[in-house]
Protein backbone atom coordinates (compact mmCIF):
# COMPACT_ATOMS: atom_id res chain seq x y z
CA UNK A 1 0.00 0.00 0.00
CA UNK A 2 1.11 3.47 -0.70
CA UNK A 3 2.12 5.88 2.19
CA UNK A 4 0.73 8.82 -0.03
CA UNK A 5 -2.57 10.79 1.38
CA UNK A 6 -5.76 9.36 -0.91
CA UNK A 7 -6.13 13.09 -2.50
CA UNK A 8 -2.27 12.50 -3.69
CA UNK A 9 -2.87 8.90 -4.77
CA UNK A 10 -4.01 7.97 -8.25
CA UNK A 11 -7.07 6.05 -8.73
CA UNK A 12 -5.63 3.23 -10.99
CA UNK A 13 -3.16 3.01 -7.92
CA UNK A 14 -6.51 2.18 -5.49
CA UNK A 15 -7.16 -0.73 -8.04
CA UNK A 16 -4.06 -2.14 -8.61
CA UNK A 17 -3.53 -2.56 -4.51
CA UNK A 18 -6.57 -4.31 -4.49
CA UNK A 19 -5.61 -6.72 -6.85
CA UNK A 20 -4.41 -10.13 -5.93
CA UNK A 21 -0.99 -11.53 -6.52
CA UNK A 22 -2.70 -13.94 -8.89
CA UNK A 23 -4.37 -11.49 -10.51
CA UNK A 24 -0.86 -9.29 -11.14
CA UNK A 25 0.41 -12.66 -12.17
CA UNK A 26 -2.51 -13.09 -14.75
CA UNK A 27 -2.69 -9.53 -15.99
CA UNK A 28 1.47 -10.26 -16.74
CA UNK A 29 0.75 -12.92 -18.63
CA UNK A 30 -1.68 -11.76 -20.74
CA UNK A 31 0.88 -8.31 -21.48
CA UNK A 32 3.67 -10.58 -22.17
CA UNK A 33 1.17 -13.12 -24.65
CA UNK A 34 0.42 -10.07 -26.38
CA UNK A 35 4.04 -8.65 -26.80
CA UNK A 36 4.95 -12.30 -27.99
CA UNK A 37 2.33 -12.11 -30.45
CA UNK A 38 3.66 -9.33 -31.89
CA UNK A 39 7.18 -10.44 -32.02
CA UNK A 40 5.86 -13.71 -33.32
CA UNK A 41 4.10 -11.62 -36.57
CA UNK A 42 6.86 -9.77 -37.42
CA UNK A 43 8.73 -12.97 -37.32
CA UNK A 44 6.96 -14.92 -39.67
CA UNK A 45 6.83 -11.83 -42.07
CA UNK A 46 10.36 -11.49 -42.32
CA UNK A 47 10.60 -15.02 -42.37
CA UNK A 48 8.62 -14.99 -45.82
CA UNK A 49 10.43 -11.96 -47.12
CA UNK A 50 13.58 -14.31 -47.66
CA UNK A 51 15.24 -12.11 -50.53
CA UNK A 52 14.68 -8.76 -48.50
CA UNK A 53 15.50 -9.47 -45.12
CA UNK A 54 18.29 -11.77 -45.60
CA UNK A 55 19.82 -11.17 -48.93
CA UNK A 56 19.16 -7.60 -48.11
CA UNK A 57 19.14 -6.41 -44.99
CA UNK A 58 21.22 -8.94 -43.05
CA UNK A 59 23.66 -9.96 -45.83
CA UNK A 60 23.63 -5.82 -46.97
CA UNK A 61 27.19 -5.26 -44.17
CA UNK A 62 28.93 -8.15 -46.50
CA UNK A 63 28.79 -6.69 -49.79
CA UNK A 64 30.47 -3.93 -51.27
CA UNK A 65 27.41 -2.21 -52.35
CA UNK A 66 25.77 -1.50 -49.06
CA UNK A 67 25.19 2.27 -48.33
CA UNK A 68 27.99 3.21 -45.78
CA UNK A 69 30.78 1.94 -48.02
CA UNK A 70 29.00 3.92 -50.70
CA UNK A 71 29.14 6.99 -48.70
CA UNK A 72 32.48 6.65 -48.06
CA UNK A 73 33.32 6.07 -50.90
CA UNK A 74 31.59 9.12 -51.83
CA UNK A 75 32.71 11.24 -48.66
CA UNK A 76 36.85 10.11 -50.26
CA UNK A 77 35.74 11.74 -53.52
CA UNK A 78 34.89 14.67 -51.98
CA UNK A 79 37.39 15.24 -49.73
CA UNK A 80 40.25 13.45 -53.09
CA UNK A 81 41.04 10.50 -51.15
CA UNK A 82 40.53 7.09 -51.36
CA UNK A 83 41.56 6.36 -48.16
CA UNK A 84 38.27 5.68 -46.76
CA UNK A 85 36.53 4.31 -49.65
CA UNK A 86 35.84 0.59 -49.27
CA UNK A 87 35.49 -1.14 -52.64
CA UNK A 88 36.61 -4.68 -51.50
CA UNK A 89 35.60 -7.25 -48.84
CA UNK A 90 37.91 -10.15 -49.13
CA UNK A 91 36.01 -12.87 -47.54
CA UNK A 92 33.66 -15.53 -48.45
CA UNK A 93 30.76 -16.75 -46.55
CA UNK A 94 30.33 -20.72 -46.13
CA UNK A 95 27.53 -22.43 -44.26
CA UNK A 96 29.67 -25.59 -43.40
CA UNK A 97 26.43 -27.34 -41.27
CA UNK A 98 23.41 -28.90 -42.84
CA UNK A 99 21.44 -27.03 -41.02
CA UNK A 100 22.97 -24.01 -41.07
CA UNK A 101 21.41 -21.83 -43.62
CA UNK A 102 17.75 -23.09 -42.55
CA UNK A 103 19.19 -21.85 -38.33
CA UNK A 104 20.40 -19.03 -39.72
CA UNK A 105 17.13 -17.83 -41.54
CA UNK A 106 14.97 -18.33 -38.34
CA UNK A 107 17.72 -16.39 -36.39
CA UNK A 108 17.76 -13.53 -38.76
CA UNK A 109 14.13 -13.26 -38.76
CA UNK A 110 13.42 -13.52 -35.10
CA UNK A 111 16.11 -10.19 -34.59
CA UNK A 112 14.22 -8.79 -37.27
CA UNK A 113 11.09 -9.76 -35.70
CA UNK A 114 12.36 -8.64 -32.15
CA UNK A 115 13.71 -4.96 -33.36
CA UNK A 116 10.52 -3.96 -35.41
CA UNK A 117 7.97 -5.14 -32.48
CA UNK A 118 10.35 -3.61 -29.75
CA UNK A 119 8.37 -0.63 -29.21
CA UNK A 120 4.50 -2.41 -29.14
CA UNK A 121 6.42 -4.89 -26.67
CA UNK A 122 7.53 -2.45 -24.50
CA UNK A 123 4.55 -0.43 -24.80
CA UNK A 124 2.73 -3.77 -23.22
CA UNK A 125 5.37 -4.13 -20.02
CA UNK A 126 4.89 -0.87 -19.75
CA UNK A 127 1.19 -0.59 -19.53
CA UNK A 128 1.74 -3.37 -16.85
CA UNK A 129 4.08 -1.31 -14.61
CA UNK A 130 2.92 2.68 -15.06
CA UNK A 131 -0.63 1.48 -12.99
CA UNK A 132 1.60 0.85 -9.80
CA UNK A 133 3.68 4.40 -9.90
CA UNK A 134 2.44 7.50 -7.78
CA UNK A 135 1.24 10.65 -9.47
CA UNK A 136 4.45 12.31 -9.49
CA UNK A 137 6.35 9.12 -10.71
CA UNK A 138 3.95 9.14 -13.73
CA UNK A 139 4.58 12.53 -14.59
CA UNK A 140 8.24 11.98 -14.27
CA UNK A 141 7.87 8.82 -16.90
CA UNK A 142 5.82 10.45 -19.17
CA UNK A 143 6.28 9.87 -23.09
CA UNK A 144 8.84 6.96 -21.75
CA UNK A 145 7.62 4.62 -23.75
CA UNK A 146 8.45 7.29 -26.70
CA UNK A 147 12.21 7.84 -25.76
CA UNK A 148 12.85 4.51 -25.07
CA UNK A 149 11.79 3.46 -28.53
CA UNK A 150 13.86 6.25 -30.04
CA UNK A 151 16.70 5.65 -28.18
CA UNK A 152 16.47 1.42 -29.13
CA UNK A 153 15.93 2.80 -32.45
CA UNK A 154 18.79 4.67 -32.73
CA UNK A 155 21.26 2.63 -31.28
CA UNK A 156 20.38 0.14 -34.03
CA UNK A 157 20.31 2.08 -36.33
CA UNK A 158 24.01 3.27 -35.17
CA UNK A 159 25.08 -0.39 -34.61
CA UNK A 160 23.54 -1.67 -38.43
CA UNK A 161 24.82 1.38 -40.46
CA UNK A 162 28.07 2.34 -38.77
CA UNK A 163 29.37 -0.32 -36.05
CA UNK A 164 28.67 -3.19 -38.34
CA UNK A 165 30.05 -2.70 -41.88
CA UNK A 166 32.68 -0.94 -40.67
CA UNK A 167 33.78 -3.98 -38.16
CA UNK A 168 32.67 -6.41 -41.19
CA UNK A 169 35.36 -4.55 -43.09
CA UNK A 170 38.23 -4.63 -40.19
CA UNK A 171 37.62 -7.80 -39.63
CA UNK A 172 37.67 -9.04 -43.48
CA UNK A 173 41.17 -7.67 -44.22
CA UNK A 174 42.37 -8.09 -40.84
CA UNK A 175 45.29 -11.39 -41.74
CA UNK A 176 48.26 -12.32 -39.66
CA UNK A 177 49.53 -13.99 -42.63
CA UNK A 178 48.96 -13.52 -46.40
CA UNK A 179 48.48 -17.20 -46.91
CA UNK A 180 45.46 -17.67 -44.40
CA UNK A 181 42.08 -16.67 -46.43
CA UNK A 182 39.21 -15.18 -44.60
CA UNK A 183 36.33 -17.91 -44.73
CA UNK A 184 33.49 -17.17 -42.84
CA UNK A 185 30.88 -19.25 -41.55
CA UNK A 186 27.48 -17.80 -42.14
CA UNK A 187 26.71 -18.69 -38.18
CA UNK A 188 29.59 -16.52 -37.07
CA UNK A 189 28.79 -13.54 -39.39
CA UNK A 190 24.78 -13.21 -38.52
CA UNK A 191 25.68 -13.81 -34.96
CA UNK A 192 27.81 -11.02 -35.01
CA UNK A 193 25.75 -8.82 -36.73
CA UNK A 194 22.90 -9.60 -34.53
CA UNK A 195 24.79 -9.05 -31.45
CA UNK A 196 26.30 -5.81 -32.14
CA UNK A 197 22.89 -4.22 -33.68
CA UNK A 198 20.99 -5.45 -30.65
CA UNK A 199 23.36 -4.48 -28.49
CA UNK A 200 23.74 -1.32 -29.76
CA UNK A 201 19.70 -0.69 -29.08
CA UNK A 202 20.34 -1.87 -25.59
CA UNK A 203 23.22 0.29 -24.46
CA UNK A 204 21.54 3.43 -26.36
CA UNK A 205 19.04 3.21 -23.41
CA UNK A 206 21.60 5.13 -20.43
CA UNK A 207 20.18 8.36 -20.45
CA UNK A 208 16.85 6.67 -19.82
CA UNK A 209 18.27 4.33 -17.25
CA UNK A 210 20.04 7.58 -15.73
CA UNK A 211 16.99 9.45 -15.61
CA UNK A 212 15.08 6.84 -13.49
CA UNK A 213 18.21 6.14 -11.38
CA UNK A 214 18.00 10.08 -10.08
CA UNK A 215 14.63 9.73 -9.64
CA UNK A 216 14.89 6.94 -7.35
CA UNK A 217 17.80 8.63 -5.51
CA UNK A 218 20.32 6.19 -6.75
CA UNK A 219 22.82 8.41 -8.34
CA UNK A 220 22.92 12.01 -8.75
CA UNK A 221 24.53 14.37 -11.53
CA UNK A 222 27.74 15.12 -9.07
CA UNK A 223 28.31 11.64 -8.38
CA UNK A 224 28.27 10.96 -12.26
CA UNK A 225 30.64 13.68 -12.61
CA UNK A 226 33.10 12.51 -9.98
CA UNK A 227 33.12 9.02 -11.04
CA UNK A 228 33.42 9.83 -15.06
CA UNK A 229 36.31 7.93 -15.34
CA UNK A 230 34.97 4.78 -13.73
CA UNK A 231 32.19 5.00 -16.19
CA UNK A 232 34.20 5.47 -19.05
CA UNK A 233 35.56 2.41 -18.18
CA UNK A 234 32.36 0.51 -17.32
CA UNK A 235 31.12 1.78 -20.81
CA UNK A 236 34.26 -0.27 -22.11
CA UNK A 237 33.73 -3.16 -20.15
CA UNK A 238 29.83 -3.30 -21.05
CA UNK A 239 31.27 -2.73 -24.69
CA UNK A 240 33.28 -5.61 -24.67
CA UNK A 241 30.95 -8.07 -22.88
CA UNK A 242 28.16 -7.43 -25.28
CA UNK A 243 29.75 -7.37 -28.53
CA UNK A 244 32.00 -10.22 -30.66
CA UNK A 245 35.95 -10.02 -29.29
CA UNK A 246 37.95 -7.69 -31.38
CA UNK A 247 39.08 -4.20 -29.85
CA UNK A 248 37.82 -2.31 -33.02
CA UNK A 249 34.18 -2.81 -32.12
CA UNK A 250 34.27 -2.57 -28.92
CA UNK A 251 36.19 1.24 -29.11
CA UNK A 252 33.49 2.08 -31.95
CA UNK A 253 30.34 1.29 -29.69
CA UNK A 254 32.40 3.12 -26.71
CA UNK A 255 32.69 6.60 -28.87
CA UNK A 256 28.83 7.10 -28.94
CA UNK A 257 28.75 5.53 -25.26
CA UNK A 258 30.68 8.11 -24.26
CA UNK A 259 28.79 10.98 -25.80
CA UNK A 260 25.64 9.30 -24.49
CA UNK A 261 27.02 9.62 -20.56
CA UNK A 262 28.09 12.88 -20.77
CA UNK A 263 23.76 13.50 -22.13
CA UNK A 264 23.27 11.51 -19.17
CA UNK A 265 24.98 13.65 -16.87
CA UNK A 266 22.52 16.87 -18.05
CA UNK A 267 19.54 14.90 -17.75
CA UNK A 268 20.56 13.69 -14.33
CA UNK A 269 21.00 17.36 -13.48
CA UNK A 270 17.39 18.19 -14.51
CA UNK A 271 15.44 14.92 -12.79
CA UNK A 272 17.53 16.05 -9.51
CA UNK A 273 16.02 19.63 -9.70
CA UNK A 274 12.94 18.26 -10.10
CA UNK A 275 13.45 16.05 -7.51
CA UNK A 276 14.35 18.21 -4.82
CA UNK A 277 11.53 20.50 -6.02
CA UNK A 278 9.11 17.73 -5.35
CA UNK A 279 10.87 16.59 -2.23
CA UNK A 280 10.62 20.65 -0.80
CA UNK A 281 6.85 20.42 -1.33
CA UNK A 282 6.55 17.54 0.69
Amino acid sequence: MSNLPLDQMDPDEHETNEMSFLDHLEELRWHIIRAFIAITAFTVGAFASKELVFGTIILGPSKTDFWTYRWLCQLGDLLQTQAICIDTLPFILQSRQMTGQFTMHIASSFAIGLICAFPYAFWEIWRFISPGLYINEKKVARGAVFWVSFLFMIGVAFGYLILTPLSVNFLSNYQIDPSILNEFDIISYVSTVTTLVLACGLLFQLPMVVLFLTKAGIITPAIMKAYRKHGIVVIFFLGALLTPPDPFSQILIAIPLIGLYQISITVSKRAYKNREKELIKL
